[in-house]
């Protein structure tokens, strides 16, 4: 990720404010929600956190509580790089969806939230950035291309630099709407069975049902999701 060139007062301000938020998300992270999902590889449990992303969070829980996850396969495992699941059941057959969830990816960074490294877990999607709805992937390594890329202040921004080229005096509201500084938003992390996250990725993959590849030809189902706390 480039850095931005913001001017000092501004950079000491943002620093401040990360710092609290990294201070009260640490806090808050005592009494973030878990959920055990109990796979045919063995148990991973996620806590999530309402406080970074709270529509997401809730969209995730609301399909826990309503058994969606129940017999549904991890269809994309991509070793040095994630394993996805939450949309099909065994028979790769997609399950039905609420409407997709507001994207809070800038929103949860902004707060503290964690980025797109090793255990942490992210809502999938198109390439429409509010397109999420029941799929979610666990990043097996650090993806910093995948996160949400932050506006620095002003309308117009002075002065943006991206993919090694400097952008000077963009409307606002053009790179806030624009679909590749979204990224994917990290809204929890795995707190046990990395392990069992890692054999998953170790799998031989291939073809299975519409997908032509990086399918786990030992299908790996998760039998339950279940809200710990």
């Amino acid at each position: 990720m480039k850095t931005f060139l913001i001017r000092t007062s501004a950079l000491l301000a943002l620093a401040l404010a990360m710092a609290l938020a990294l201070q009260t998300g640490a806090a808050a992270a005592d009494g973030a929600p878990r959920v055990k999902l109990a796979t045919t590889a063995g148990d991973i449990v996620v806590e999530v956190y309402p406080d970074k992303a709270p529509k997401t969070v809730e969209n995730f829980l609301l399909y826990v509580k309503d058994k969606h996850y129940d017999g549904t396969v991890f269809h994309r495992v991509i070793d040095n790089f994630m394993v996805q699941g939450g949309g099909f059941d065994a028979k790769y057959s997609e399950k039905p969806t609420r409407a997709p969830v507001a994207h809070e990816g800038r929103e949860a960074l902004a707060k503290g939230g964690p980025r797109n490294v090793v255990g942490t877990l992210a809502m999938a999607r198109t390439n429409d950035p509010n397109s999420a709805s029941a799929q979610f992937f666990i990043n097996i390594k650090d993806n910093a291309f995948l996160d949400p890329t932050l506006i620095p202040p002003g309308d117009p921004v002075p002065r943006f630099e991206y993919q090694g080229r400097v952008y000077e005096n963009i409307a606002r509201s053009q790179l806030l709407n624009a679909p590749q500084l979204f990224g994917y938003t990290v809204f929890g992390k795995v707190v046990s069975g990395m392990d069992v996250v890692n054999k998953i990725k170790a799998m031989p993959t291939g073809a299975g049902g519409p997908f032509p590849s990086d399918v786990p030809k030992t299908a790996v189902i998760i039998k339950s999701a279940t809200l710990l706390k």
